[in-house]
């Protein structure tokens, strides 16, 4: 069972779940959590996240104790699953051990399976890698788990092997899922792989493309053409190696992060169609009602996984104008980005991506904040980071990039519908986006305008930017 869909923990929603104890969850909230994607909403795997947070080693067993009626129906580890999302020593120096003990982990969640089904499960028994830059971090990561969590059970311990003393370690070894998030991690993605499963007989390998993080550092139409590069590439090693490679798309709420909403799961499914997992984040959760969530996934789950398409050399062009567009533009914008984030409420209690370059860019001596305030920063200036870098192209560029982002007239739409004319009053830089907004079919949300229009007034509160995110159905 390959999972169709993925809940996570990425707080990007604008209202609070009813188990929340505090409108930033963790710790106990994120086990309620779990369970009630499995129960509820139906997802078959949950992401838990270990990177840069302060998270419940114990989860698999407090499931089992508090939830065991539905987890002896429902078996973690092989009609449902737990995977965690690990720190990446070669990036985060400060959380590096935190991957020691995230792996430690792995047996003793097996121990607790064993005991509760009565047989041998590893309930986990994969880990996601995310910042992966080559195949010797993922080398590293399944052989540190393989050649010194589970090979030192076979020392001696005085008079005794460690095995003897405190039994078995199970499983033996793990799968390591690489997470691309870099423009030249992604483009390459598939030649990492490619050398990581060369010495390894696996049945199966899975691999995470990031859609937020590409965004945020190349713009929208950048981010969704390298993903759509990768998965073909990956379509195509996946054939020369007879081995099935398994795409994860991470795509949010925001059509800038994907536009993975209830109402738009068909379109996301068509725009990847060679993906097997999508992220359902906390937006997709909370914002809308729960019967709207729970028949999405099952559309989801319901469809069958297509073929990737191959992208023309000639877009690859387009693309290097217009993030340099993108990228001036931001840095124009970064000094507003960083004041209105300062209100965007926090959604977790979380410390995410220490040291990637959308995450700690420096602009004028201090970095932006990460994706989803980043996000939700630029739409309560009724400046939907869609828009930015589209000065760059023409109608008869924009004509040719649809041939492979099928959706990117949707998505724009979207975006323009939230832009506040009065932004290109203040930014002179907008004037030329809105002359390309006329290639766009769209109804200004006049609300969203009005509250947006106070922001850019200087009337910057936390209240004002979820009173918009609530209009538009997610926070970033």
């Amino acid at each position: 069972m390959i999972p169709r869909v993925m809940s996570t923990q990425h707080p990007d929603n604008v209202f609070i779940p009813f188990f929340a104890h505090d409108p930033a969850m963790g710790g106990e909230d994120e086990i309620t959590e779990a369970f009630y994607a499995f129960s509820v909403l139906g997802a078959d795997e949950q992401m838990w996240d270990f990177e840069g947070k302060e998270v419940d080693e114990f989860v698999v067993k407090k499931l089992f104790e508090r939830y065991p009626y539905f987890f002896r129906k429902k078996m973690l580890g092989k009609e449902l699953r737990l995977t965690p999302r690990v720190p990446n020593p070669s990036i985060e120096k400060a959380e590096a051990k935190l991957l020691l003990e995230t792996l430690e982990a792995i047996p003793r969640s097996a121990d607790y399976a064993r005991l509760f089904y009565g047989e041998e499960v590893a309930p986990i028994f994969e880990v996601i890698l995310p910042m992966t830059t080559s195949s010797a971090e993922l080398n590293r990561v399944y052989h540190l788990y393989k050649r010194y969590i589970v090979w030192k059970q076979y020392k001696r311990v005085y008079d005794i092997k460690l095995y003897e003393w405190i039994g078995r370690f199970y499983p033996e070894e793990i799968s390591v899922i690489p997470l691309f998030e870099t423009r030249e991690a992604i483009l390459v993605a598939a030649d990492m792989v490619r050398e990581y499963i060369s010495d390894k007989e696996l049945e199966y390998q899975r691999v995470f493309l990031a859609r937020s993080d590409p965004a945020m550092n190349y713009g929208l139409i950048s981010a969704v053409i390298y993903d759509k590069f990768a998965l073909y590439e990956l379509q195509k090693l996946s054939e020369e190696e007879s081995i099935e490679i398994y795409p994860i798309i991470g795509v949010g709420g925001a059509p800038f992060r994907g536009h993975f909403t209830p109402e738009n799961v068909d379109v996301v499914l068509r725009e990847y169609p060679s993906a097997q997992t999508y992220t359902v984040q906390s937006s997709f959760k909370y914002d809308r009602p729960a019967k709207e969530v729970i028949h999405a996934i099952e559309r989801v789950k319901g469809s069958k996984r297509g073929t990737a398409e191959k992208v023309p050399e000639e877009i690859f062009g387009l693309l290097e104008q217009y993030t340099e567009r993108y990228s001036a533009e931001i840095k124009v914008l970064a000094p507003i980005i960083r004041e209105v984030a300062k209100y965007v409420p926090s959604r977790r209690r979380r410390k995410l991506h220490v040291g990637l370059f959308g995450y700690s860019r420096e602009v004028n001596g201090s970095a932006l904040p990460r994706a989803i305030k980043f996000t939700a920063s630029l739409y309560s200036l009724g400046i939907p980071p869609e828009i930015l870098g589209l000065s760059a192209l023409g109608e008869k560029d924009i004509d040719a990039i649809s041939d492979v982002y099928r959706s990117i007239y949707e998505d724009l739409s979207f975006a323009f519908s939230c832009f506040n004319p009065k932004a290109a009053e203040k930014f002179k830089f907008l004037k030329d986006v809105l002359e390309i907004s006329t290639l766009f079919e769209f109804e200004r949300n006049e609300e969203h305008c009005e509250i947006t229009s106070k922001i850019l007034g200087g009337e910057i509160s936390e209240e004002l930017i979820i009173k918009a995110a609530s209009i538009r159905g997610f926070l970033g």
